[in-house]
């Protein structure tokens, strides 16, 4: 069915006569241009009611932005879930959010390309009414009139109008105490602050074609924040690079540099990383974060049989314990609590690491320099040569560093490091891919460890789940009579979360302990399917059992765990 015309539209709706709307369309014949817009420029018809009739037209509702400002009807939730730089740049107003989706009012219903843009910034599926351009623009300015702490400090550098060079900045960097005052300081001082409030694990500054835009990672998800405009770009990447102990005026290659400074009162670093790009130096900086990094090993989120298990093989006196898992699924954080464990004045630990993203005391740390050779290798030869009790290496990733470290096992020493397999029994097989021989392998190996990070349910607003979606309990192979009484949650939203529902994140493991059996398999090359079967057999649970644990135990979601399993995975019925 074809789409009525605005014209008719506007002519049963009674808001114009057939002669507007006949002049209105020569003028767009001749000039071009929209026919709302026409008729409201001529005063034929007024915003109000061109919104009407388009909402008609696309079978959209349309919203009184005016009546819902003067009622206070948006709460304040919704409106911090669109920032107030993508409210402005695309001419939309969140007004309520629904469980599927959360509804913005605009005045282009044909505006597919931002609808595409703000389903990704939003990171949520979005439903659309309308509303004039006038109401949205007093919207705005009624749901966003506080002026954030760092759109102050950039209408600051605009108004001034700062012209920046090399020579400022390395003055700005190695100036007296006034220094703090000056307006790009005051700005990525202020980035840095909202990130470290919010929870970010990194920060992202990225050039586009018009503006800067600014990403924190919060949760293991990236969140846009109010981006820079473009004249900035410049001096805020200098000053970063120069905190980061780089060459501001090195833009063609890749740079590497660290910041430690005091923020929220404690001491923070920032691991920083430059990647030229189209539209200028994208730069990440990694929080790192002691305090809420360095956890002691009864916090990881071990279930009790497994924390037992763990704890009893970290104190054996020799062996490898591997730790498995993609990147960003916490793997270093699980060795350096079970290092924690063992930190005391009669042993002696060395670590290799690429880079050192913690600094332990009482722990000798050496860090790898490629271009000076200086590599896992080379590093854990000069270990064995300092009579420690504790090794670890970053990560095992060719065979000369696995045959090392597994002859450093066998010679009394306990080592610990990681592989990038997706479960347990796969680390056997990546070894003797290396060319580690089988045998060489079940003597050494004492225990794996394969994990997963999901995200955890806000203690304050999550909510039971009166009926679980059964599609997605058959999914994980989770049955009604399983649950036993025990009830499963959804997320809700509140302030505390940033009405996310989520806050935090928590690990599940798989911990295969080797025995007898296990290493006469290996030994006589069985496949990584027979190591496994035979592992769930002897007591290991599988990562998504132990998933559905934290499922049960109110902690998580089944969405969540879906994110690291599916039925086959889990091996029931």
């Amino acid at each position: 069915m074809a789409r009525r015309l605005l014209g008719e539209i506007l002519l049963d709706m009674g808001f114009c006569t057939p002669s507007e709307i006949e002049e209105a369309l020569q003028i767009q014949a001749k000039d071009g241009g929209k026919l709302g817009e026409i008729l409201t420029k001529k005063k034929y018809a007024n915003p109000e009611q061109i919104a009407r009739a388009l909402a008609e037209q696309f079978g959209l509702a349309y919203i009184d932005l005016n009546e819902l400002v003067t009622n206070d009807a948006v709460s304040p939730d919704v409106i911090e879930l669109v920032a107030k730089d993508v409210a402005v740049e695309h001419g939309i107003v969140p007004v309520k959010k629904t469980r599927r989706a959360l509804i913005i009012a605009m005045a282009d219903p044909l505006d597919f390309l931002t609808l595409d843009n703000l389903r990704f910034v939003v990171g949520q599926e979005l439903d659309t009414c309308i509303a004039s351009k006038d109401a949205i623009r007093a919207a705005i300015a009624q749901f966003y009139g506080e002026v954030a702490d760092i759109d102050e400090a950039i209408a600051e550098i605009t108004q001034s109008e700062i012209q920046f060079n090399m020579g400022d900045l390395e003055n700005l960097e190695t100036g007296g105490e006034d220094d703090e005052d000056a307006p790009v300081i005051r700005l990525v001082n202020q980035i840095i602050a909202d990130a470290i409030k919010k929870r970010t694990s990194d920060i992202h500054v990225e050039p586009m074609e018009k503006k800067v835009r600014i990403r924190f990672r919060v949760d293991g998800a990236c969140a846009e924040q109010d981006p820079l405009p473009k004249k900035l770009q410049g001096p805020v990447l200098s000053r970063l690079k120069i905190m980061g102990k780089m060459k501001p005026e090195e833009k063609r290659t890749p740079q590497d540099g660290r910041i430690k400074m005091h923020v929220a009162g404690r001491e923070i670093d920032f691991r920083v990383n430059t990647l030229p790009a189209v539209h200028g130096e994208s730069i990440v900086m990694r929080i790192l974060d002691k305090e809420n990094a360095l956890v002691d090993l009864e916090i990881l989120g071990l279930d009790p049989g497994d924390y037992e298990t763990f704890n009893k093989i970290i104190k054996r006196p020799n062996g490898i314990f591997l730790v498995t898992g993609p990147t960003g699924s916490g793997k270093t954080t699980t060795l350096y609590a079970a290092l924690k464990k063992l930190n005391r004045p009669d042993i002696k630990i060395i670590t290799a690491e690429n880079p050192v993203e913690y600094q332990l005391h009482g722990i000798n740390q050496a860090q790898v320099n490629h271009q000076i050779g200086f590599d896992f290798k080379r590093i854990l030869k000069a270990m064995l040569r300092q009579a420690p009790n504790v090794i670890l290496v970053g990560e095992i990733r060719d065979r000369e560093t696995a045959g090392i470290a597994i002859e450093a096992a066998l010679t009394g020493h306990l080592v610990f490091s990681t592989l990038h397999t997706n479960d347990a029994p796969s680390a056997i097989a990546r070894l003797v891919d290396m060319e580690v021989k089988p045998f060489l392998v079940a003597s050494a190996v004492q225990a794996v460890l394969a994990q997963r990070l999901v995200k955890k349910l806000c203690p304050k607003c999550k909510e039971p789940d009166p009926e679980p979606n059964p599609i997605l309990m058959r999914a994980v192979g989770l049955k009604a009579e399983q649950l036993g009484g025990r009830t499963i949650y959804r997320p809700g939203g509140c302030p505390d979360c940033d009405n996310k529902g989520y806050r935090g994140r928590l690990g599940c493991y798989e911990l295969m302990e080797m025995n007898v059996n296990l290493r006469d398999l290996i030994f006589n090359e069985a496949t990584t399917e027979e190591i496994r079967k035979a592992a769930i057999g002897f007591g290991m649970a599988a990562l998504q059992v132990d998933g559905l644990r934290k499922v049960m135990a109110g902690v998580t979601t089944i969405d969540e765990i879906l994110t690291i399993t599916h039925r086959q995975d889990i091996g029931q019925d």
